[in-house]
């Protein structure tokens, strides 16, 4: 057996400690919420053949395919108390890496430091992956699983180095690697189809034009909010006293 090989075992066994979500409905795809509101809007039928027929707990053939040739995906995570966050990660083509049909994995690059996926990931390793075609076939891949925080120290046991840049924000400062429990398609009828363009991606950059600047005016409203309780005006002077005459 390859080092691969063995670190991925072991990182499996490890992950396989413990109830899923999935698993607590004696091997049944679907949560007990999932199952009372079928119930109640009359849609067990329905689901239960949406399970039978596309439902899988390791990755089909197909399903790693698209995989390797998708080159973003929306990563949902939440903390031990059930605090949710989603966020949007994008490299080249084939950055998430098929391990093998139950293994995936993918690099952090250098971000806004805040940590947040990787922080809930550390309280609370359930994750929910979307894969989505805009481009091509319309379609999208769920896969929902348990992650692993693999250091930079530990990524060359995982056989997950990527080629060597330059830039400090092409190089992973970390990767997650996820024990696949759950994964099923998402329908094409309403994905819109977009067009790709070509564009200059700033990789790890701390420029704040590139990174869209204060584009939803958080900054400019918290600044103002500041000068309002300091009693300045926008240039910095005092605000003259409102009222009538004495």
């Amino acid at each position: 057996m390859t080092m691969l090989g063995r670190a991925v075992g072991a990182f499996r066994s490890a992950r396989t400690r413990g109830s899923t979500r999935r698993g607590k409905n004696r091997g049944r795809p679907g949560s007990q919420g999932e199952r009372t509101l079928q119930e109640r809007l009359g849609t067990s039928q329905r689901a239960q053949h949406f399970y039978d027929r596309q439902v899988v707990s390791a990755l089909t053939p197909v399903m790693r395919q698209f995989i390797e040739r998708i080159d973003m995906a929306f990563i949902a995570t939440s903390d031990r108390s059930g605090e949710c966050d989603c966020s949007f990660r994008a490299g080249q083509t084939g950055f998430i890496k098929v391990l093998d049909e139950r293994t995936i994995a993918y690099p952090e690059y250098r971000g806004n430091g805040v940590m947040a996926s990787l922080g809930n990931m550390l309280e609370n390793p359930h994750v929910g992956i979307f894969l989505v075609d805009f481009t091509r076939d319309l379609i999208g891949l769920h896969v929902n699983g348990r992650a692993s925080l693999v250091p930079p120290a530990r990524m060359r046991e995982f056989d997950l180095e990527s080629p060597q840049s330059d830039h400090p924000g092409r190089r992973p400062v970390q990767w997650v690697m996820v024990h696949v429990t759950e994964a099923y398609i998402h329908c094409s009828k309403h994905i819109p189809k977009m067009v790709p363009e070509s564009r200059v991606r700033h990789w790890g950059t701390d420029n704040a034009r590139y990174k869209g600047g204060d584009y939803f005016d958080v900054t400019a409203s918290k600044l103002a909010t500041v000068r309002d309780r300091a009693g300045e005006s926008p240039n910095g002077s005092p605000v003259p006293a409102q009222g009538g005459s004495t």
